[in-house]
């Protein structure tokens, strides 16, 4: 029997435990982005790390991380993209910085998730990943993980989630409510009716987190927004794919930190292996961290 993969891109590795005995032969790939932001902030690499950490402790499991974006290689002293890391790939993660710095917008390299969607491997997208331009991987990522952040539409505040109403889902098992600070994005574009897609987590934002009233930015606020004041916001959620694959995203991550928290951490551990195929313990997956954990292999950063 082949030992399966799961990918993991956008340089973001998630901690993972004692899984049942049904997930193993999986093979699992994590792909952080470069560095990004202040000390502390977008840490993908070091967020990927923790991750592979927890997955390699998890039976049948193999994870590799792959930093700085898109898996490249040299061949005849240039640096071409290595597409061979995703032969056999249960799933995609993809944890990096978005919009025109997305390392999955190029053509070429939509082409090549687009091969694998059809093939029914999973994909997720966390934090800044969830965000690419309209015209060019907004209707990919709306197919692949049922969402994406969409500029003039979605926004990117920094706010305290309150998450108190769980669906009941495989993705959320064993996690328990819980309260937490990050830059939760919301009000994503999403297919007509929610089609395929259940929300994840959702809560209601601050009102001042829409912006200024006539306020019209990229992220801050918009009109769209600022119509759906005191109305639910989703800022995780996940899709079934007609291909017979899987996807979610996840809008926090911003705080490298907050893995430390057991259920922000559990829940995109639970989405990974969902979108794996992987059965989901009653309990979720399993893990721990330190401090010591938490502070190993951050960027180097001003």
């Amino acid at each position: 029997m082949r030992l399966s993969r799961l990918l993991l891109l956008s340089g973001c590795c998630f901690l993972l435990g004692s899984v049942a005995s049904e997930a193993a032969d999986k093979k699992i790939i994590l792909i952080a982005g470069g560095p990004s932001h202040g000390v502390g902030d977008h840490e993908f690499r070091a967020g990927c790390l923790l991750l592979k950490k927890c997955l390699d402790q998890v039976p049948g499991v193999v994870s590799e991380v792959y930093s700085n974006g898109w898996p490249t290689r040299k061949m005849d002293g240039k640096v071409v993209d290595n597409n061979s890391v995703f032969e056999g790939a249960d799933a995609v993660f993809i944890y990096s910085d978005g919009g025109g710095g997305h390392p999955a917008i190029r053509p070429e390299r939509l082409k090549v998730l687009g091969a694998l969607a059809q093939k029914g491997v999973g994909i997720g997208c966390g934090h800044y990943a969830v965000e690419v331009p309209k015209d060019k991987g907004g209707p990919e990522l709306l197919e692949w993980i049922g969402g994406y952040f969409e500029t003039y539409w979605s926004v990117n505040p920094h706010w305290t989630a309150n998450f108190t109403n769980l669906p009941k889902h495989a993705i959320t098992r064993g996690v328990k409510p819980f309260k937490i600070k990050d830059e939760w994005y919301y009000h994503m574009r999403f297919p007509d009716g929610m089609k395929n897609v259940t929300p994840i987590l959702t809560d209601v934002p601050p009102d001042n987190t829409r912006g200024k009233p006539g306020m019209n930015d990229e992220h801050g606020g918009n009109p769209e927004v600022q119509k759906h004041i005191g109305e639910p916001e989703h800022t995780m959620w996940a899709i079934e794919r007609p291909d017979g694959g899987r996807g979610f995203g996840f809008t926090g991550g911003h705080t490298h930190k907050n893995w430390g928290e057991e259920s922000f951490r559990k829940v995109v551990l639970n989405a990974i292996l969902w979108t794996a195929k992987m059965e989901i313990p009653s309990e979720g997956v399993q893990s721990s961290i330190t401090q010591q954990d938490l502070a190993a292999n951050l960027d180097p950063k001003r």
